[in-house]
């Protein structure tokens, strides 16, 4: 069964967040972002064993250690592969910038070695890069993970987000993959940067995460986090959207920077606008808009402008990869747009 192009909304958890500008390394809004379903997984984290975290520090740009990983492009999400326990299993972990728990347990299932305590294990980034003690989530219940390739999350959102996931210690925090590098000098800036390239095929490893800095050379995003909530809660960035030369479809506005998600998601009065602007019609069986041939060729280009920045998504950057049509339950006859509506199911995954 392909999977389908549903909805997913982030965590709404109340977080502090640092006050620095935060440094995304993205070929943004060009990439069709990850195609989850809605999801469901119940997660256990167990306090006894677990230390906790305050605030993340300001975030500093020193020379220090950088850690870049690969990143693999399957079509409909970006994936990390990530070794856990010692000897290591390797899992392949969804990149997830809209929460901030790393847990096992949608594939493979967790494996237990002489590392290992309860919801404790050793994870090895990259060969030489171990983090001896981070907190590991365990799924006990899922809900529509069937047919996605992924093992877990690898949650790089706010460390503030994982407050009231951790039973019952409900007001501690759980240190994040980021934090513990950092805190145990693997890194020595509390950065991390993250870039993605559009696919015609699956399986290509085209991305690219690293920890500890950021290359302003690959197309970077620079913009304060917002003070608007709930995107004040993530990554989130104040940005507005025209269509063409002087079409309006979003003022000034807060959203949020997450990997985790499908699409590009814009509130429904906005996704409304430029459903009239582009004379597209919702498919039925994707949940996307759609256009005919004729409408792509008059397709006018859409601005995102963000932090002082105006990125720009040409006619192709608005489009579903036509060569992936199929992975998503559509067909070559029809083209498929990107940017989709708002309006969202209860949250994808309950900790």
């Amino acid at each position: 069964m392909s999977p389908q192009l549903n909805p997913v909304p982030p965590f709404l958890l109340p977080v502090m967040l640092p006050t620095a500008s935060l440094f995304f390394r993205f070929l943004l809004f060009a990439v069709g972002i990850a195609a989850i379903p809605s999801l469901f997984a119940k997660v256990q984290f167990h306090c006894l064993l677990l230390g906790t975290s305050t605030s993340l520090a300001p975030m500093t740009f020193s020379k220090g250690p950088i850690v870049s990983v690969g990143v693999t492009n399957d079509g409909v999400s970006y994936e990390v592969t990530v070794g856990v326990g010692n000897p290591a299993t390797n899992y392949t972990l969804l990149i997830d910038t809209g929460s901030s728990n790393t847990w096992l347990g949608a594939g493979k299932p967790y494996v237990k070695t002489k590392s290992s305590t309860e919801f404790i294990d050793t994870v090895t980034i990259a060969p030489g890069v171990v983090i001896p003690r981070q907190s590991i989530g365990v799924a006990s219940e899922l809900v529509g993970f069937e047919g996605f390739s992924y093992d877990g999350y690898l949650g790089i959102g706010p460390v503030d987000s994982t407050l009231g996931t951790l039973s019952p210690a409900v007001n501690s925090t759980i240190p994040t993959i980021i934090d513990n590098l950092f805190s145990q000098g693997t890194i020595t800036s509390n950065i991390f940067s993250v870039s993605f390239e559009p696919t015609t095929t699956t399986s290509v490893k085209n991305g690219e995460l690293t920890f500890g800095g950021t290359d302003k050379a690959a197309h970077p995003l620079d913009s304060p986090i917002t003070a608007t909530s709930p995107s004040n809660g993530y990554w989130g960035i104040d940005q507005s959207i025209r269509y063409g030369t002087s079409t309006t479809i979003l003022t000034r506005t807060a959203g949020i920077v997450d990997t985790g998600t499908v699409l590009t998601y814009i509130a429904t009065d906005a996704f409304n606008r430029y459903r009239a602007a582009t004379g597209a019609i919702l498919d039925s069986t994707t949940g996307l808009l759609r256009i005919t041939p004729a409408q792509y060729s008059n397709l006018e280009s859409l601005f995102f402008t963000t932090g002082g920045t105006t990125f720009e998504l040409t006619q192709n950057a608005q489009i579903w990869p036509r060569a992936l049509n199929e992975a998503i339950g559509g067909t070559s006859q029809y083209i498929y747009l990107i940017i989709k509506t708002l309006a969202l199911p209860p949250d994808r995954v309950s900790t």
